[in-house]
């Protein structure tokens, strides 16, 4: 059985370009086609760090249903309450609860991840 509000899917590297539109200002965005595709019920991206720029730690949660991050390349540190910093690195992955208060602490120049979303559309409380 399949859902028909979901379609076909495919993107190839070259297919969309990195965008500074994404959460946060010292990343760079690209859309893996999914929240078209799924009808907004997901959302998967590629984020690099943007050069030049640097991890603000700001406390905030997401308001979602599921979040998963995947290192491809490079480094991250966060900050989770109640489980304290965690350093990812290429190949770590990374289940963060619904709402789970977090941080970014530092990533290298070269960090290049994955990350897919529960609903597409979500809301980001930032505290502080």
């Amino acid at each position: 059985m399949t859902d028909s509000s979901m379609q076909f899917s495919l993107v190839h590297a070259g297919d969309t370009a990195y965008e500074e539109d994404g959460l946060r200002p010292f990343f760079l965005y690209k859309d893996l086609g999914i929240r078209k595709a799924s009808g907004g019920a997901a959302v998967a991206h590629l984020i690099k760090a943007k050069p030049g720029t640097h991890a603000q730690p700001t406390w905030h949660h997401h308001e979602v249903g599921f979040q998963m991050v995947y290192i491809l390349k490079g480094w991250v540190r966060f900050e989770y309450e109640g489980v304290g910093e965690v350093r990812l690195e290429a190949g770590s992955c990374v289940h963060q609860p619904p709402g789970i208060r977090h941080r970014e602490l530092e990533h290298s120049e070269d960090l290049e991840l994955i990350e897919i979303v529960l609903p597409a559309a979500f809301k980001t409380v930032t505290e502080g």
